[in-house]
């Protein structure tokens, strides 16, 4: 995200504008969580904190405060690796195999996080199911980042 396209400064000038409930081109500082994931960050409360704003929650703040706010989480953001998400999953691995079943994975797909549809679920389980009704996990890893 350091190099910014003109279209995703005007996505998220359209986002920031969403919270701008006065008109006036800003936003109150105690949105400023809000707005960076209604942005697509998922900045941590600390992160929020870090911002300068504790304490000044009823200031107002312009896009142009926001953005490099935003730049900044993202760059300072430790990237997920593969080992990450294995160890995430293992939490659901009752029998440490390397297999959660595919219920529970249509159930955690649904109603943990970014939250899928069951139709998206299905989907995205489509072909790393087998024949026992489990999901190998590190298949299905290797799958959604590989694109």
């Amino acid at each position: 995200m350091s190099q910014l396209t003109e279209e995703r400064i005007g996505d998220l000038l359209d986002i920031f504008n969403l919270f701008d409930e006065k008109g006036d081109g800003k936003v109150s500082a105690y949105q400023l969580g809000e707005v960076l994931r209604a942005m697509g960050e998922n900045p941590t409360q600390a992160e929020v904190k870090k911002c300068g704003y504790e304490g000044r929650e009823m200031e107002r703040i312009s896009f142009e405060t926001v953005l490099p706010i935003l730049q900044t989480i993202n760059r300072n953001k430790d990237p997920v690796t593969f080992e990450d998400l294995v160890e995430g999953f293992k939490v659901f691995d009752k029998d440490q195999n390397g297999f959660v079943s595919s219920a529970e994975m249509r159930h955690l797909l649904s109603g943990l996080g970014e939250r899928l549809t069951s139709e998206e679920a299905d989907q995205l389980l489509q072909g790393v199911e087998d024949s026992h009704g489990n999901v190998n996990y590190e298949e299905l890893i290797r799958m959604v980042l590989a694109g």
